[in-house]
């Protein structure tokens, strides 16, 4: 049993803004809860349109001198935060499992990852340079350059605290522009606590943002003229709301929705290698990723190899209190949430699924009114039912059988959603055949859950991004910037008299 005492601050969280924590104005709060228990562990305060206000207001004070700050000097303050993020990952781990429910040890493979972001954005300065050409018409010497945006915001999902808004603000922020964060409510802590890490590297007041709340702060954002762009991570629902509304608005907009990814089985697959890839990538983080693998297609024979091995192993699933370090799988963030899933699965049971493994009603001694579901394990599951073609987002594997490559392909291709997906073969063509088929995102061969490190940048298709530039990277340096061209000469080469007709090389 592990002994280490988690996060147990019971103040209400409020926002951050112009370097020091603010209360809300309008007085709304909402319960935090502690999902190991059941219990309300803190409270937060939602903001109301005069946080945002007072937030953008902030940020546009702080943008003019931001913006003109040598890309050198941004890098050495970002520095600064990445060897605090270094100095306090446990601490904001251990928040993170406090209001998330994820275990640990994932919370610190989550913070590690937000790290790396952090650590791209300190060489942002090569990727800010422009391009240059003399002489590119007599006379004229011509260049770019990329300049920021301004005052821009970022809405963030629960199922990622830390790793999520570390794809925004520290790219963002390095690139020269100011920030809003709007976290999810469910857990945080987390943001508030690198808000102050961002002040004490020594980011000036109003760099760096966070304003708690709820709808009433998101349509405050897409409505304020002084935001410039905004990014978005959850529900396809509400990514294409506000992709729909930003652009409306003439704001930059990258709105990352929802996502059913599927891991393809070959029958050439190693069998242990394929159930430790399902097992971990379905029931990690009780399902709640973006990228869970949710749906298992099986090709040929490997459904009866695998199945066996997949139901014991599902049952076999250590299932505690997150900070246990036996811990494989934590609670849900929610009682909604487990109440949803738990829901599906009596779903799938009606539309004619084969329930192998049924994880409803899992209850953990001592924590009996947290909220914890079990493992379920679906076989012989169609693209008709809803759990395969919905977003459960809990510890839900739905398998379905295919007899060949093609129609496996096809099954993959023909979902909604185009975030991540997988294949397990031992065979190179089919891997390259794959790869270059499929129509996803983000792709794994034999990785289960193929997330890009940090200088690739993130993103699905189909209904699983709004937007034309995926997150961080190279992609997010060009987000949050906008080129500009320069065409020069001076007046010793300038011929006399109007030029009517359009320029041309000379």
């Amino acid at each position: 049993m592990d002994t280490r005492v988690g996060y147990t601050a019971t103040a209400d969280v409020g926002h951050y803004i112009g370097g020091q924590p603010v209360d809300a104005a309008g007085g709304r709060k909402q319960a935090v809860y502690n999902p190991a228990t059941g219990a309300v562990a803190r409270q937060v305060h939602l903001g109301a349109t005069s946080d945002v206000d007072l937030a953008v207001a902030a940020a546009r004070a702080a943008a003019p001198a931001w913006a003109d700050t040598p890309p050198i000097r941004r890098a050495r303050l970002m520095l600064r935060f990445l060897e605090l993020m270094n100095t306090h990952r446990d601490e904001i781990a251990a928040m993170i499992s406090a209001e998330h429910g994820k275990v640990f040890s994932d919370a610190q493979g989550e913070v590690t990852r937000g790290i790396d972001i952090v650590e791209f954005a300190c060489g942002i300065p090569q990727l800010l340079k422009g391009d240059y050409t003399d002489q590119v018409s007599t006379g004229i010497d011509n260049w770019t350059l990329r300049q920021p945006l301004g005052v821009v915001a970022g809405i963030t999902p629960f199922n990622f605290p830390c790793m999520v808004p570390c794809w925004m603000f520290p790219v963002a922020i390095a690139c020269g522009n100011t920030f809003v964060l709007k976290p999810s409510e469910r857990d945080p802590s987390a943001s508030i606590r690198m808000a102050e890490l961002m002040t004490e590297a020594g980011f000036p007041p109003g760099v760096f943002n966070v304003v708690q709340g709820d709808k009433v702060v998101v349509d405050a954002l897409l409505q304020h003229p002084d935001v410039a762009a905004l990014s978005f991570v959850g529900s396809t629902a509400i990514a294409q709301y506000i992709y729909e509304t930003g652009a409306r608005l003439g704001k930059r907009v990258q709105a990352l929705g929802g996502a059913k990814n599927h891991l393809v089985v070959m029958p050439d697959a190693d069998v242990d290698q394929a159930v430790d890839a399902l097992i971990g990538a379905a029931y990690g983080s009780a399902g709640e990723r973006c990228m869970a693998i949710s749906v298992g297609v099986l090709v040929g024979d490997a459904a009866d190899k695998l199945m066996p091995k997949l139901a014991e192993r599902a049952k076999k699933l250590v299932i505690r209190e997150p900070m246990n370090s036996e811990a494989e799988m934590g609670p849900i963030v929610t009682r909604a949430a487990l109440e949803r899933i738990e829901g599906y699965v009596a779903r799938g049971v009606a539309e004619g699924a084969t329930l192998v493994v049924d994880g409803r009603g899992h209850k953990v001694p001592g924590h009996e009114n947290g909220f914890f579901t079990g493992a379920t394990l679906f076989d012989h599951v169609t693209p008709a039912m809803s759990i395969y073609r919905d977003e459960i987002f809990g510890p839900v594997l739905s398998c379905v059988r295919v007899p060949d490559f093609t129609s496996a392909l096809q099954v993959v291709n023909g979902h909604e959603y185009g975030n991540g997906v997988s294949c397990y073969t031992s065979d190179g063509n089919i891997a390259r055949e794959f790869a270059r088929r499929v129509q996803v995102g983000m792709v794994g061969i034999n990785v289960p859950i193929p997330v890009p490190m940090a200088w690739h940048g993130f993103g699905g298709w189909k209904r699983s991004l709004f937007g034309d530039m995926h997150a961080y990277g190279e992609e997010g340096v060009r987000f949050y910037t906008k080129q500009k061209s320069v065409m020069q000469r001076w007046p010793a080469s300038i011929a006399k008299g109007a030029e009517f007709a359009m320029p041309v090389a000379k």
